[in-house]
């Protein structure tokens, strides 16, 4: 007789191109996945059993109760009242403070600074009225964000003049969060992951180059970095997820100053800047994050060699052009063109930094000349 036990059955709340490629690790490890998104049709559906039902749906709730044994979620921006009572009925991993915090920008940068964690200057802006206060604790320039629903460049002004930040109040018009500029030499992200046991692992550090707000390029390991930049990303991570109580996958933005590292924002979840860890990590950020959430052992995060991730927005390269790149990996999400948006990505990876660089320079010219500017 078998003394397997049987699998779990895991929700994911969101349907995106996240849930979507958690969806897929999750299959491999015959754990059966189920999406939940308010949409008829998501790019997640089509890698789970889909449940197209608005999170705060009365009949929701008894449905997850009797086919999930765990419910995980893809995005932050989520209602979390209502992911609260679904968290009463099945088990929710990351748990809600996680989800609560980070879903707000001004209850976030509270919590860096209560953890004692090095951050930009920030200031609470409702409206015009508060910018002259705001400015005295972040002077100019700034950067004026909404506290909620604001990503991948959406919701943020920046500002030279007390008159741009009230006139930027004026047009944001939301409860919103003014941050100090900060000048730094590059941009890094750590993504780790804690299990339900405790342990903590994190991937090598990705240096990332944005493009109006969006992430374009990624590159890991992070050219220039060593083991103790990477300890110090990490024990911040461990800080977070620690007093978050968070199980799951979380990643931490940096600021590399050269002086220090300032947090800049928080996810707790799978991250696009993680993505090359499909086939440049032993294990990929997707499978370990289910590994986390239904308490399974978590797999090594070492790098398999070097590796880039290419945002591909608003429209696809010829499919063909990209195949015929050697060692590149192509994810597409299913989505519809549209500016800005991301469509899929590609990764290429190979022994060392001089091995990318060769295969990078293949790429078709809309996609070689950042990704080698990044490899430089």
């Amino acid at each position: 007789m078998s003394d397997h036990a049987p699998s779990p059955r895991l929700a994911i709340l969101g349907g995106g191109q996240l849930g979507r490629m958690m969806a897929f690790d999750a299959h491999r490890l015959d754990i059966a996945p189920i999406v939940v998104a308010p949409q008829e049709a998501a790019p997640g559906f089509a890698a789970a059993k889909p449940i197209p039902l608005d999170f705060d749906d009365a009949a929701l709730g008894a449905r997850l109760e009797a086919e999930a044994d765990v419910l995980t979620y893809e995005v932050e921006h989520l209602p979390v009242e209502a992911v609260r009572a679904l968290g009463e009925r099945v088990p929710l991993r990351p748990g809600i403070r996680s989800l609560e915090i980070t879903g707000d920008r001004l209850l976030e940068k509270q919590f860096i600074a209560s953890c004692g964690l090095p951050l930009a200057p920030f200031a609470p802006v409702d409206g015009p009225e508060d910018v002259d206060a705001a400015l005295a604790v972040t002077g100019l320039p700034a950067i004026l964000k909404t506290r909620r629903h604001g990503y991948d460049g959406k919701g943020q002004r920046r500002v030279s003049t007390r008159e741009e930040a009230e006139a930027a109040a004026r047009e944001l018009a939301v409860p919103s969060v003014l941050e100090g500029f900060v000048t730094f030499e590059r941009e890094l992200s750590v993504v780790a992951v804690r299990g339900l046991d405790g342990e903590v692992r994190s991937w090598p550090l990705a240096e990332n180059t944005h493009r109006d707000g969006i992430l374009h390029v990624s590159v890991a390991p992070a050219p220039g970095t060593d083991g103790a930049l990477h300890a110090r990303a990490e024990a911040k991570a461990k800080r977070l997820m620690e007093e978050l109580d968070h199980v799951g996958v979380l990643t931490v933005e940096l600021f590399d100053t050269g002086e220090q590292l300032l947090l800049n924002e928080i996810a707790p979840r799978v991250h696009n800047s993680g993505h090359w860890t499909l086939e440049g990590a032993v294990t990929s950020q997707f499978e370990n994050h289910v590994r986390a959430v239904c308490g399974l052992p978590l797999g090594d995060t070492a790098a398999r060699g070097a590796s880039v991730m290419i945002n591909l927005l608003g429209e696809l390269p010829p499919r063909e052009a990209l195949l015929a790149v050697p060692g590149l990996h192509l994810h597409l999400y299913g989505k519809a063109p549209r500016p800005g948006r991301k469509l899929g990505h590609a990764t290429l990876c190979a022994d060392d930094m001089g091995g990318l660089r060769e295969a990078a320079a293949r790429l078709p010219e809309a996609l070689r000349a950042p990704t080698l500017a990044a490899l430089a």
